[in-house]
């Protein structure tokens, strides 16, 4: 299955305690798109947040986000593992 990695550019005002929850939303949702949300990784201090995916296509990992929280990518990639 493809693996991508999507890029959140503001979540501005935003706390980790926040992109934990959003990503707990992801993970109840995401089998209804047949999509696995494998990590995912902030940096504060840029106001950035990057999540690994496995999905059968770009999609179908929007569709988790929004239909979870609403804080779709602003870039979804998708990359190999190396």
């Amino acid at each position: 299955m493809p693996l991508y990695l999507d890029i959140h550019n503001k979540v501005v005002g935003v706390t980790k305690e926040d992109l934990e929850e959003a990503h707990r939303k992801d993970l109840e949702v995401q089998a209804k798109y047949g999509v696995k949300y494998l990590r995912f990784w902030y940096d504060l201090s840029t106001e950035r947040a990057f999540c690994l995916i496995e999905a059968p296509s770009k999609e179908a990992a929007i569709a988790v986000h929004r239909e979870a929280h609403g804080m779709v990518a602003d870039e979804i990639i998708e990359v190999t593992e190396g």
